[in-house]
């Protein structure tokens, strides 16, 4: 009988572990309408009105960015969904800079390992380094999970158009661009 138990335990507990990372690496997309409008009016303010360091501790205003569109991503090193996405990124950012999208990287990790990551990727991109309060607005935005990676997607008029929790392919991303140019 008490076997039995432990394997039982052993079941239950297994299974709440392989939930947990099925749930940490689904794809969340959109959230609904409702959420998308109160979103445009209270949080794309407060994208426009944060700053962060970049890589080489000059403090950059995401305001300088306002009337493009942006494709605000929130990552970290140590989150391998975050580094898989970031070759899109890089591609898209080569294919569509010179039509107005900026692609912003806010790392949640610390200087050294972000500088080496994107020199190593050839990130083309800013890369800011977010700390808590990247995580700040990163909830702020509607990432109420705090998980990673995170994407804003924000139109020319500052508005929050798409938010998207988890790995974001680059054919997806790039459909949601498309329209915004």
């Amino acid at each position: 009988m008490k076997i039995r138990s432990k394997l039982i335990v052993s079941v239950l507990v297994i299974a709440c572990i392989v939930g947990s990372v099925i749930y940490a690496y689904s794809p969340q997309t959109t959230p609904p309408p409702s959420l998308i409008e109160s979103l445009k009016t209270g949080a794309s303010g407060a994208v426009f009105q944060a700053s962060f360091n970049d890589l080489t501790g000059k403090n950059q205003a995401l305001a300088q960015w306002q009337g493009k569109v942006m494709i605000v991503n929130f990552w970290a090193t140590w989150c391998p969904p975050c580094l898989a996405e970031i070759p899109g990124f890089i591609r898209l950012q080569n294919q569509y800079g010179t039509q107005g999208v900026q692609f912003i990287g806010i790392a949640i990790d610390r200087q050294n390992k972000v500088k080496t990551y994107a020199a190593e990727a050839g990130m083309n991109y800013p890369v800011l380094l977010g700390d808590l309060e990247g995580i700040d607005l990163a909830r702020r935005t509607g990432n109420a999970q705090g998980g990673l990676p995170y994407t804003v997607i924000i139109d020319r008029s500052g508005n929050i158009v798409a938010t998207h929790l988890g790995k974001l392919s680059h054919e997806k991303l790039e459909g949601m661009i498309k329209p915004l140019l």
